[in-house]
Formats: C-alpha cells, structure tokens, sequence
C-alpha cells in the first residue's frame, strides 16, 4: 500500500496530522485514516472557543462503513473549524491533508515531543496491516 505521508507534519497512533504553525496546532486524519475509513458521509467538529484534551475525542467522522471518533493530539483552545466538512465530508478523501478540521491553541507545547514523525508514523502504519 502506497502511503501518502507528508515530511512535515507530525502524526498520532488513532491517525491523525497536526501542523504546528506558533503555538497553533492544525489538525486533521491522515490519508491512511481516509483510506481505511472509506467514503467519508459525514464530519462532527467542536465549535471555536471549546477546549480539547490531549487524546480525547474531539469530533467523529462517519463513513459508509462505520463511525469514527477523532482524538487531539494536543490539549488546548479550539480557535477555528473547517465548517466546509460538515456540508462536504467528502474532501476528506479527496484531499486528507488538505481538508484540515480545527485550529488548536497549544496549552502545552512539550505534548508535541509525544508525536511522530513521518518515518515512524509509515513504520507505524506498516507494521499496523
């Protein structure tokens, strides 16, 4: 299986990105978790202004095949949704780095070290099929 995996984002063990940008963390489900996930029908996300905490669940993400809990990588403010997934779930699949789905505020930035990535992350995924 041929992994889409950017060099320059982190990743976690559920499958998800973040891009850190400051102290603000991007978040979205990497291209395996698309994949294995099937076609996407529809994306719950936390309005700005709600707190995450590092692996809680966050949102889900619903396919044909099944309902998926999405966890932050990181504890901290959301400052913005993708609102865009909620009517279009489906630029998931056709872009997973690209359909990003909330912008969280660091509350602690050494959460950051607990990441992998892109060399671990692909080791990760391969030795998980």
């Amino acid at each position: 299986m041929s992994l889409n995996i950017p060099n320059d984002l982190k990743y976690t063990n559920d499958h998800e990105w973040g891009k850190l940008e400051g102290d603000v963390l991007t978040i979205g489900i990497t291209d395996f978790a698309q994949s294995s996930l099937g076609d996407i029908v529809f994306v719950e996300l936390p309005e700005a202004g709600s707190r995450v905490e590092k692996g809680g669940a966050f949102g889900v993400v619903e396919s044909i095949k099944s309902v998926s809990d999405l966890y932050s990588p990181v504890g901290g403010e959301v400052i913005e949704k993708n609102s865009e997934l909620e009517s279009s779930p489906e630029q998931c699949n056709e872009d997973a780095y690209g359909a990003w789905m909330i912008k969280v505020k660091l509350s602690d930035s050494t959460e950051l070290n607990d990441l992998m990535d892109s060399k671990q992350y692909e080791e990760f995924c391969q030795s998980s099929n």
